[in-house]
């Protein structure tokens, strides 16, 4: 064999290596670049292997406190008055020895609400188990079968703050203020009418009171709240929702037989 052919063919297999070389690094690279992509994609599942969720964010809101602070006063609202005890009349079709929340209203409070014959702010011959600052307002967030209205939970501002299980009201008790003539009134919230039993679009919204055979009443307040206002029953006033920490101090939050006798 002539040199010349030898050094041809080891230059032919020299040259066959390198282009051999050559491919073989770029399918090295190839691999080398899906493993890094595999590596990306598993970076997640590699920092938290258990899928721990991450931690909540805080969300920081106005408090409610700011919003229930600010009830709108519903103006020229027409006021009847009602009393524990009240039997059936032509404009009171329903008795109120029971309320809407209490079988046994006229029991718990001690007696009949008498509202001719009075020692101060309370019914002569008896003190109540109750406050008898009181009002009635026409809705009620409990329907037949025990169960809340459907739309109590979104149209009652402080429902979930109240809210203690279905067929428990939390509109019971709830606070009022009520003005007349640059005098205001505090009272608990304790029956339902008048008339209406769900008219949520009023208590709780922008609508006036519905039509009624007592000249479109909204409101029903208690003897002593008639007594501290000094106004008869057809006449108009102011009420609002009212938290417990504004209600000062007065005959409608420590009452009894001494503490409630009119303020000279």
């Amino acid at each position: 064999m002539k040199l010349g052919s030898i050094i041809t063919g080891f230059a032919c297999l020299a040259l066959s290596g390198v282009a051999g070389a050559a491919r073989l690094m770029d399918r090295m690279s190839m691999v080398h670049e899906r493993f890094l992509e595999d590596r990306r994609e598993a970076l997640p599942s590699l920092s938290d292997p258990f899928g721990v969720p991450a931690s909540a964010r805080v969300v920081l809101e106005n408090p409610r406190t700011k919003f229930q602070s600010a009830f709108p006063w519903k103006r020229n609202v027409t006021a009847t008055i009602f009393w524990v005890g009240e039997l059936p009349t032509e404009n009171n079709p329903t008795p109120n020895t029971m309320s809407a929340w209490d079988q046994n209203w006229q029991s718990n409070f001690g007696g009949y609400d008498r509202p001719d014959h009075r020692e101060g702010y309370l019914p002569a011959g008896f003190t109540p188990s109750l406050n008898p600052f009181y009002v009635a307002l026409p809705y009620n967030d409990v329907a037949k079968g025990g169960v809340h209205r459907p739309e109590a939970s979104q149209v009652i501002p402080w429902f979930w703050e109240s809210y203690r299980g279905d067929g428990i009201s939390v509109c019971k008790g709830r606070w009022v203020a009520i003005h007349h003539e640059g005098k205001v009134c505090y009272a608990q919230w304790e029956d339902v009418g008048p008339f209406e039993t769900d008219h949520w679009q009023y208590v709780f919204g922008n609508e006036s009171a519905r039509p009624n055979r007592n000249q479109s009443a909204g409101i029903d307040l208690s003897p002593a709240v008639r007594d501290f206002l000094q106004l008869r029953s057809g006449e108009t006033v102011e009420w609002r929702f009212a938290n417990e920490r504004e209600i000062p101090k007065g005959p409608w939050r420590n009452w009894s037989r001494d503490g409630a006798l009119p303020q000279r």
